[in-house]
């Protein structure tokens, strides 16, 4: 081999292991989108304080037994969802929680970070109201699917949902040892066999994020008869929720 063909040769490895390496370094800035929370005087609040971090939870707080816990996307105002939410579901609690970061909640996201912040939040609603509804919407789909093989939830709804948040970042970067390089999995998949409630799988037809063959995979995952899936017509990733269609389904998925 040629001095010129074996510094290129070395040249590509550097760059390729470079790339390697911000990739290790910055994922989680390519994951998490941290969103202020909006109407901040007019949403009442839950403070959760857990692993010496407060997150927030924005509330609509009813008596009864009743409650829906919300988790969101990784760029989503979770307290936007909330006028909409108390009109579709007039007799339940609300408790949509805003990720580490995210709306005033202190910390940095990750995903067992979520995941210890959504058992937390569930304990308390759970000791107040015995029927919680546990819905999570794209990355809090992942959240809430591990959330409902842990804890008794009464039902489960995920929209736009994927087998697993490391298959997507394969799939985007085939280039790249995504797998060995991606700190947080969220392998919904693995949680799915474990789920023994109705649950509900909401995509959207044109979704342009997460493919429909993943959220089918994860489907597949569960036990017969537990999970149903609907597509919702003429949608896309982000405007599944401005669908006529879309609260009336999640209330048929409670």
């Amino acid at each position: 081999m040629s001095r010129i063909l074996m510094s290129i040769v070395v040249i590509a490895a550097a760059l390729y292991l470079a790339l390697c390496a911000g990739l290790w370094v910055f994922q989680r800035a390519l994951i998490y989108y941290p969103q202020p929370r909006a109407g901040e005087s007019a949403t009442a609040l839950l403070r959760l304080a857990v692993d010496e971090e407060q997150v927030l939870v924005s509330v609509r707080l009813r008596d009864g037994p009743q409650a829906l816990i919300y988790f969101g996307g990784n760029a989503e105002d979770v307290s936007a969802n909330l006028p909409a939410f108390a009109q579709a579901f007039p007799n339940h609690a609300l408790y949509l929680m805003h990720y580490r970061g995210f709306g005033g909640s202190s910390g940095s996201p990750s995903e067992e970070g979520i995941a210890a912040d959504a058992l937390a939040l569930f304990d308390q609603v759970y000791a107040d109201h015995r029927q919680v509804v546990v819905v999570g919407r794209s990355l809090g789909s992942g959240v809430a699917v591990r959330l409902a093989s842990q804890r008794p939830a009464a039902r489960l709804i995920l929209i736009t949902p994927y087998n697993s948040l490391a298959e997507l970042a394969a799939r985007q970067l085939p280039i790249f040892p995504v797998r060995w390089l991606l700190r947080d999995h969220y392998d919904s998949w693995t949680y799915a066999a474990r789920i023994q409630v109705p649950t509900l799988l909401l995509a959207a037809e044109h979704d342009e994020v997460i493919p429909r063959a993943s959220t089918e995979r994860l489907l597949q995952h569960f036990a017969h008869g537990v999970a149903r899936l609907e597509v919702i017509a003429g949608t896309g990733h982000n405007s599944i929720a401005a669908s006529p269609r879309y609260l009336p389904l999640l209330r048929d998925g409670m």
